[in-house]
C-alpha cells in the first residue's frame, strides 16, 4: 500500500513533503475515535471533514466531539459558523489549507477527519472552486421546483446544460446539483470546465475505516436512539425557538430536518425517528460512492483494526517514511 497518494502534487524541488493523514469513512464508522486515540500518542490535531459539524449549536445529531476531547487535543474547524450563515466550499477549503499549514508550523500531524466526500476531494485533489457568490432567490426556485416535480427535473436540467458535469454529480445530491446550475447561471460558462485540479503538496495516507453494511446500519440505528437520549428534541427546539428557520440548509441535516417536522405537526415522533434512520442508511449507500473499497489510494482497516496498537505503529511508519518510500 502506497502512502504516496497519488492525488498528491508534484514537488519539483524534491523537498520532503509535509504529511497529511486523512481518516475517511461512512458515518458511524469511529473515524473521529480513531483520530482521538492517535492523537493522544502522537502529537496531532484534528481538522474537521464533516459538512455539518461546522455549525454551532447543532451538537447532538452532528456527533460532535465532546468538548473535553475538543480541550485535549486541537481541533479545527468545528462549530464556527452560525446555523443561519452562509458558506461554500471554496471557504472551507481555504480554511482547512490554513488548518493544515498551522498545524504543520506546530510540528503537530494534521489529521483531516470525516466523511463529507465533496470536503474531502476539495482539499486533496485541490479544486479550483468557481468563486461565485450563492443567489439566495435562484436556489430558492430550484429548490421549490425540485420538491413540487421530484430532482429528476432539475438534473435533467443540468445534463442539457453541462452533461460532463451531470455525469460526476449524484442525481440525489440535490444541493450540489442546485450548486452548479447556480454557477452555470451566473457565469454563463460550463461547471466542469471550471473545475481545475491542482493538488497540494502533501505527502498523504488515508484510513478508511470499513464496516459491513449491515452491521453499520445496526450500529447506525442505535446511534438514532441515544441522539433522542441525549436531548435531540430540545436542540431542535432551542434552535427553532431562536429563530433558525427548518428550511434554512443547515436544518436540513439528518435528524434536525426530522426533528422539526414532528415539533411542528407534520410527522409522529416515531415516523420522525424511522426517517432518521432511513436517510442515514441512504448517506451511507451515498457515501460508498466516493469511499471505494477497490480504491487502491485508501489503506483501509477493520473497527477492530482501528481500536489495536497496530494503526498507531502504521501511522508512526508513515510519518517516518521518506517521500519516496511505501508501507506494505
Amino acid at each position: 500500500m502506497s502512502i504516496i497518494d497519488s492525488t498528491t502534487g508534484a514537488n519539483a524541488s524534491n523537498l520532503p513533503l509535509s504529511p497529511l493523514l486523512v481518516i475517511l469513512g461512512n458515518t458511524g464508522s469511529g473515524k473521529s475515535a480513531l483520530a482521538i486515540n492517535l492523537a493522544k500518542v502522537i502529537p496531532a490535531g484534528i481538522i474537521n471533514a464533516d459538512s455539518r459539524q461546522i455549525y454551532s449549536r447543532m451538537d447532538i445529531a452532528t456527533a460532535k466531539p465532546t468538548l473535553s476531547e475538543m480541550l485535549e487535543i486541537p481541533h479545527y474547524l468545528f462549530s464556527f459558523i452560525q446555523p443561519d450563515q452562509p458558506f461554500s466550499l471554496a471557504e472551507y477549503q481555504t480554511l482547512a489549507y490554513q488548518a493544515i499549514d498551522s498545524l504543520h508550523t506546530q510540528n503537530r500531524l494534521p489529521v483531516l477527519v470525516g466523511g463529507s466526500g465533496q470536503y474531502l476531494k476539495a482539499v486533496l485533489e485541490g479544486w479550483s472552486i468557481p468563486p461565485v457568490a450563492p443567489d439566495e432567490t435562484f436556489r430558492a426556485a430550484l429548490f421549490e421546483k425540485a420538491e413540487k416535480e421530484g430532482g429528476d427535473v432539475i438534473f435533467t436540467e443540468l445534463e442539457k446544460k453541462d452533461p460532463q458535469a451531470a455525469t460526476q454529480i449524484d442525481p440525489r445530491n440535490i444541493r450540489r446539483v442546485v450548486r452548479a446550475l447556480e454557477v452555470i447561471h451566473k457565469t454563463g460558462g460550463k461547471f466542469s470546465g471550471l473545475q481545475i485540479k491542482n493538488p497540494p503538496p502533501y505527502r498523504v495516507f488515508k484510513i478508511g475505516i470499513h464496516i459491513p453494511r449491515e452491521e453499520l446500519y445496526r450500529t447506525v440505528d442505535l446511534r438514532v436512539e441515544k441522539m433522542l437520549e441525549q436531548g435531540l428534541e430540545a436542540e431542535v427546539r432551542s434552535l427553532l425557538e431562536k429563530g433558525y428557520k427548518a428550511s434554512l440548509p443547515s436544518m436540513s441535516g439528518i435528524g434536525y430536518r426530522q426533528i422539526a417536522k414532528y415539533i411542528e405537526g407534520g410527522i409522529s415522533l416515531t415516523e420522525a425517528v424511522e426517517q432518521m434512520k432511513f436517510e442515514t442508511h441512504r448517506l451511507i449507500r451515498q457515501q460508498n460512492t466516493y469511499f471505494r473499497l477497490t480504491d487502491t489510494n485508501i489503506h483501509w482497516i477493520t473497527l477492530e483494526e482501528s481500536r489495536s496498537n497496530g494503526i498507531i505503529q502504521l501511522v508512526c511508519d508513515f510519518l517516518a517514511a521518506e517521500n519516496k518510500n511505501e508501507i506494505h
